[in-house]
């Protein structure tokens, strides 16, 4: 029988909590709070410190997450907010959903997160500063520039410091897309050590998507901040714009926490920094299998401590080679195929190939291997053997490789 690796194990953790699971849906049924009330307050409480901050507000998704938060952050209809193409659709979503443009700036090859430079060309080149407005202005739509997301890839932040001078330069809030990022860390020497993501800008939005890891067994998010207004904005655009129930301050939205998935978020939180520690020991075993390969691994700066949501290499012959992989029983994704420039939902936006290079490499060589706390160190070395195996059966002649490969 071929031995089977998948990319991603969700029965083993909820086989191994179900008793506190099933305690916790069981104290929901007897409370009779299935939406609010005291399961999300205490949830909301304990994430918060565990993210470093003074508040936390759960949402129903990852999506309305960051679309809360930029809302809570000033983003209107008619504004624009920077981002990076090599992100899932939801970033851009949460942009287009709070009435922005999504603006794309390239990202850093060795990391695939926001690049600094890069962005600060943007600012300088592709902006204008309107003194009569006191705003930042695009030059190519003339929208007033309202914030910038920086997506924390894969469970590395990206590099903040330079990104949160440049935002404070140009006095632009920062809002991080940590939906992949629960408990990485970044030292900052501007903040004088280090600080967790969703810790830094001015709010940040977090999924709780089952597969990442902190996952609910369902649909979960939460916005995190350190500004007691924003916190109560965002309480009222989850709960329909109410202070208090049935007065309306605001027209808001139903993207409430349901009080049973901040019950089972409560007991999967308390293993969240033992399985970060897993996922790191697994990123250093495939670190030690892959040594020597002609393949390109996942780089972590000094100065980061990334908490492995996903271990994406990068593969000359992508394609190929994981179809191999599947034929060999080993699971893998693709995050993400298409950048989103070059998406069809976004054709309207007018980019074509070539508008951001370093993105649309990288989609077309990364492959995730399989990742998640309970892996093993033989399903890794079987992953590692099928995985050269592959490389080597559809290498190209060197003078065909990408030059980053090399």
């Amino acid at each position: 029988m071929m031995r089977q690796v998948p990319f991603l194990d969700l029965v083993t953790p909820h086989v191994e909590l179900e008793a506190e699971l099933t305690a916790a849906f069981r104290d929901c049924l007897r409370s009779g709070h299935f939406v609010g009330g005291e399961a999300v307050e205490q949830f909301e409480q304990e994430f918060a410190r565990f993210c470093g901050v003074r508040y936390c507000v759960g949402v129903a998704n990852g999506t309305d997450a960051v679309r809360f938060a930029l809302m809570a952050g000033g983003v209107a209809a008619g504004d624009a907010v920077i981002t990076v193409p090599n992100t899932f659709i939801a970033t851009t979503e949460a942009i287009s959903q709070a009435g922005a443009l999504p603006l794309f700036v390239d990202v850093e090859e060795a990391t695939g997160n926001l690049d600094p430079a890069r962005l600060g060309q943007f600012l300088e080149l592709e902006c204008r500063f309107d003194a009569a407005a006191h705003t930042l202005l695009h030059r190519g739509s003339a929208r007033r520039i309202a914030a910038i997301v920086p997506v924390h890839l894969y469970g590395q932040m990206a590099d903040m410091d330079p990104i949160l001078a440049l935002a404070e330069e140009y006095g632009l809030p920062v809002i991080e897309d940590a939906c992949q990022a629960h408990g990485a860390e970044y030292r900052s020497a501007r903040e004088g050590g280090w600080r967790k993501a969703g810790s830094m800008g001015l709010a940040a939005g977090f999924s709780f998507y089952p597969g990442k890891n902190l996952g609910a067994c369902g649909e979960a998010g939460a916005v995190t901040t350190n500004e007691e207004r924003l916190a109560a904005h965002l309480r009222k655009l989850r709960d329909h714009g109410q202070g208090r129930k049935y007065y309306h301050d605001i027209e808001g939205y139903n993207g409430r926490l349901d009080a049973l998935q901040a019950a089972i978020l409560q007991v999967k939180l308390k293993r969240l920094e033992d399985w970060n520690r897993q996922r790191g020991a697994a990123a250093e075993n495939y670190a030690r299998l892959l040594a020597g390969s002609e393949l390109l691994l996942p780089q972590a700066p000094s100065g980061s401590k990334p908490v492995y949501h996903l271990y994406v290499v990068r593969v000359p012959q992508r394609d190929a080679v994981r179809a191999e992989l599947a034929g060999a029983g080993v699971g893998t994704g693709i995050h993400y195929p298409i950048p989103l420039h070059l998406q069809k939902a976004y054709a309207a936006l007018g980019h074509s190939a070539g508008d951001f290079p370093v993105s649309e490499q990288l989609a077309g060589e990364i492959l995730s291997l399989p990742m998640y706390p309970q892996l093993s160190y033989d399903d890794q070395k079987y992953v590692v053997g099928k995985l050269a195996e592959a490389v080597a059966g559809h290498r190209l002649p060197a003078a065909e490789l990408p030059a980053a490969s090399l």
